[in-house]
């Protein structure tokens, strides 16, 4: 899988940034939004559907630095 794109983890980003503001859990908020880019909409209480884990991944990262 291709890593993503600087634009869209910069995009991502803020809006993990904004959930952050309400609730600073940056696991789950990366989570979160990666849950909604790739389904287009937040996850429910008991989603278990994948999420793609190098955008994931690659967003906490950005996230953390």
């Amino acid at each position: 899988m291709t890593e993503p794109s600087q634009e869209l983890l910069k995009q991502l980003a803020s809006e993990v940034a904004q959930l952050e503001r309400n609730q600073a859990d940056l696991e789950r908020n990366c989570w979160m939004v990666a849950h909604q880019h790739r389904h287009g909409m937040f996850p429910s209480e008991y989603d278990i559907r994948e999420i793609d884990e190098d955008l994931y991944l690659a967003l906490l990262a950005h996230c953390r630095s």
